[in-house]
């Protein structure tokens, strides 16, 4: 009994040896983790400068698989095409604003981060998303390598997916008047909209194929259209429709964009057009 008991004592405390010489070889000697910030670039000052320090909004243009859908084939913009893509959001959208909003409007109302993808969003259906808002707080914008500043509809495409996207935040924010909005046009709306053309949806009172997803959407597009449009487009868009009663409804939702601007933000719609049709020329004459 004591010869059984010596050697199971003298097991133990070879076992106790050896855990303890392995937990003291894998001890690192110091930490593994890297603080080392990286340094900025042109770029990121730049974005600081312009984006960041005046209002608040981060912009993500480097690769992050948590900001992406990775079941799509997508990847980050080229870097010299960045900056382009974003002097064009904010010479038009931001400044816009900034000029008939008021200096503090988009600081108070506004996403907090853009991330920038460089290639085409595509979508089962043949489809292709330009854009998408996330909770208000961050705006992904896709096609940033084809922005080109010197291409009108170029610009207008690339515009129409943020000020669409902001205008879901504005109402996020402050709610537009649903049950009159759906009163105006209440068949019509599809989950198949994207079987139809722009031309023949305005037939039936809706500004774009798109505009017929959804009331939201609805909003979204006729505000956006009316935003990327100077008023001679608009106006020929208007002259291009057949139906009468599709006109009227086309402008009787027009009414209602412009009333929401105004009484939940006190804001001239058409000075805040024209601010960015004026915009728009200095970026595509610059």
């Amino acid at each position: 009994m004591k010869i059984l008991k010596y050697n199971k004592t003298a097991g133990l405390f070879l076992l106790i040896i050896t855990l303890v010489s392995c937990a003291s070889e894998e001890q690192p000697g110091e930490s593994q983790l890297d603080f080392t910030q990286p340094t900025k670039t042109a770029l990121d000052n730049w974005i600081t400068t312009n984006y960041l320090t005046p209002y608040n909004i981060n912009v993500q243009y480097k690769w992050n698989q948590n900001t992406v859908d990775n079941n799509r084939y997508l990847f980050p913009p080229l870097i010299e095409k960045v900056q382009p893509a974003l002097e064009i959001v904010q010479k038009i959208w931001l400044e816009s604003y900034k000029t008939i909003g008021g200096p503090d409007f988009v600081k108070k109302v506004a996403p907090r981060e853009f991330v920038l993808v460089g290639g085409v969003n595509l979508n089962t259906v043949g489809t292709k998303t330009l854009g998408l808002a996330e909770g208000g707080q961050r705006v992904t914008l896709f096609e940033t390598d084809y922005v080109d500043k010197k291409n009108r509809d170029n610009i207008k495409q690339f515009l129409h997916t943020i000020q669409h996207e902001y205008v879901h935040i504005l109402n996020q924010n402050k709610p537009f008047d649903e049950k009159s909005w759906a009163a105006i046009t209440p068949s019509g709306y599809t989950a198949s909209w994207h079987l139809y053309t722009d031309e023949e949806s305005r037939e039936i009172g809706f500004i774009t194929n798109y505009a017929r997803n959804n009331i939201n959407e609805d909003f979204a597009e006729m505000a956006s259209m009316l935003l990327i449009n100077s008023k001679t487009e608009y106006a020929a868009i208007l002259a291009g429709i057949n139906n009468p009663t599709a006109v009227a409804q086309i402008k009787a939702k027009e009414a209602l964009v412009v009333k929401y601007y105004k009484d939940a933000y006190n804001m001239d719609f058409y000075a805040l057009r024209d601010e960015a049709e004026k915009n728009t020329n200095a970026v595509i004459n610059n």
